[in-house]
């Protein structure tokens, strides 16, 4: 039997629901599409960024565990922020979350466009976003059970995915099939055959691939048995970033030379195609637009919580917190779904950058929630609190993982001119979150 949550919510997630909406929060379009860009950039060293990132990665998720485990709730690092640094915190740290998803929405709305688009050319690809967003918000607003279980579903079909081309990547290596050998991560170039340099200016795409592991802790609000469950969700994230990122990305380099692959393409679908497989293409493109309306999925199902989160204390549209008969936030799906279409704009204007302009300002807001994350499990220690699941070295491990964000962000002006073009949102960003604080307080009572 369901039971429901002091927030209106039910419990309607179980471990099995769980367990693959953490799969699905480390799997994404960042490694299925935007891998082969970065390995045509930086060569065979882009596993060096794959692995800084991951490490980063592993600490946001030992941290978040440390968190939920205190004090599990659908609001969560929302509501650890205004406990621990402060109701500004909360307020400026849910906005960047939303600006995270309703970015990363109009990016995997417009990869859904494209690749229908390679089967059906003469469908217009702005009814196909139209399709996929009514799609994904049908799912949110009929039921969390019914979320939960298309996520297991998106989980699966790319984990088989990727655990397909481990195993095959893994032969071609061992028995030197074609091209395939270790000698790729040097041959061609050395293993930096572009330069140390760009290496580093691939990181802010790379942790814009990891984006989405932190979802795992939204869903403790609705989860049934958090303590028991919660530990060994955030446990297996760390495993699947060794194996399916930083594996994937060390055989690809191994599988063919790093100048076989390019931007806009699958690396999988080169690699595949290259063994001479008729319908490679076809079936990575299937998982490339299920990955894509995963994402959009979870990004609904995020905001719509964060959001209602918010807007109970009065720091999002009053209508945000509207919750429905099913026990849906269901003003802050609606909210974030009209952003969502509203986006998709960008892709008629530049339709080339669309993709790579959205990641670009999606990482800011991963960052401004990874950092949160961290410094509020720095801010419970020192509260004396004794965790089951404590975050390893920290606060060293704090401290770290705090200098590899500010890392990247410092990064990006130096980078291509879509990371410069996110970069200088920083400081409007940091304004309108200002002015909106400014108006929030004023309105509320003394």
């Amino acid at each position: 039997m369901r039971t429901q949550t002091e927030e209106g919510y039910t419990h309607a997630l179980g471990n099995r629901q769980v367990q693959m909406i953490a799969i699905g929060g480390a799997i994404g379009v960042g490694l299925f599409l935007g891998s082969g860009g970065r390995l045509a950039a930086a060569g065979p060293a882009l596993v060096l960024s794959y692995a800084a990132a991951g490490i980063a990665a592993f600490f946001v998720m030992r941290a978040l565990g440390e968190l939920v485990l205190y004090r599990p709730v659908s609001g969560s690092f929302v509501d650890y922020a205004g406990e621990f640094i402060g109701p500004w915190a909360a307020f400026a740290s849910g906005w960047m979350y939303w600006i995270n998803w309703a970015a990363t929405g109009v990016a995997e709305l417009t990869a859904i466009a494209a690749y229908i688009h390679y089967w059906a050319p003469a469908f217009p690809q702005w009814l196909t976003a139209l399709i996929a967003l009514g799609f994904v918000m049908t799912v949110n607003l009929l039921s969390v059970r019914l979320f939960g279980e298309l996520e297991f579903w998106f989980a699966m079909l790319k984990v088989l995915a990727i655990t397909v081309f481990l195993v095959v990547g893994l032969v071609l290596v061992v028995f030197a099939i074609g091209q395939a050998g270790p000698h790729n991560l040097v041959s061609h170039g050395g293993f930096f055959p572009t330069g140390f340099p760009l290496v580093l200016m691939s990181l802010q795409s790379v942790v814009f691939a990891y984006a989405s592991i932190e979802l795992v802790g939204i869903t403790a609000g609705e989860t049934a048995r958090p303590r028991e469950v919660m530990p060994k969700a955030i446990n297996g994230v760390v495993w699947r970033i060794a194996i399916f990122y930083v594996g994937s990305v060390a055989l690809l380099a191994m599988v063919l030379p790093w100048t076989a692959y390019r931007a806009g393409t699958s690396p999988f679908v080169t690699v595949f195609s290259g063994l001479g497989i008729p319908w490679a293409a076809d079936a990575m493109n299937l998982v490339v637009i299920t990955a894509a309306l995963s994402s959009c999925n979870s990004g609904l199902y995020a905001t719509g919580r964060i959001l209602r989160s918010m807007a109970m204390k009065q720091e999002a549209p009053r209508f945000a917190g509207a919750l429905s008969t099913r026990h849906v936030p269901i003003g802050g799906i609606l909210f974030t779904a009209i952003m969502f279409l509203a986006g998709v704009a960008l892709f008629y204007f530049l339709p080339e950058r669309a993709f790579n302009i959205a990641t670009a300002v999606a990482s800011l807001g991963v960052i401004t929630t990874w950092g949160v994350l961290v410094h509020c499990q720095t801010r419970l220690r020192r509260t004396g609190h004794r965790s089951d699941f404590p975050m390893p070295g920290s606060p060293y491990t704090n401290w770290l993982t705090m200098a590899f964000l500010a890392l990247v962000v410092l990064l990006m002006p130096f980078a291509d001119e879509d990371q410069r073009v996110a970069f200088y949102l920083i400081p409007l960003l940091a304004a309108a979150i200002a002015l909106g604080w400014w108006a929030v307080r004023r309105r509320r009572p003394s």
